[in-house]
C-alpha cells in the first residue's frame, strides 16, 4: 500500500510524494522522529551530511593536505 505524504520543508516548500508505508515506517523507526515530516527531514539532512563528507573526502584524496609543522598546530590547538 502507498501513502500520499505532504512534506513541508523549511516552511517554504510543500511537496507531495508517494512513498511506500514500509519505507516511511523504517525511516520513522531509524530516525526516531515523532512525525513523518520530522523523520523525513532528519533522514534528508543525514543524507546530505553523508554525501557532503564523501565529496570532501574525494577532494582531499585528489589534493591532500600536508602538515609540515605539527608542533606549531598542536600548540595553537592547546591554547584554544
Amino acid at each position: 500500500m502507498k501513502t500520499s505524504i505532504y512534506i513541508r520543508m523549511l516552511n517554504r516548500m510543500k511537496v507531495t510524494a508517494i512513498i511506500s508505508d514500509e519505507l516511511v515506517n523504517n525511516v520513522k523507526a531509524y530516525t526516531r522522529g515523532s512525525t513523518i515530516t520530522e523523520a523525513i527531514t532528519i533522514a534528508l539532512k543525514d543524507w546530505v551530511d553523508i554525501n557532503s563528507i564523501k565529496e570532501l573526502n574525494k577532494k582531499l584524496m585528489e589534493n591532500p593536505i600536508e602538515i609540515k609543522n605539527g608542533k606549531k598546530i598542536r600548540e595553537i590547538n592547546r591554547n584554544l
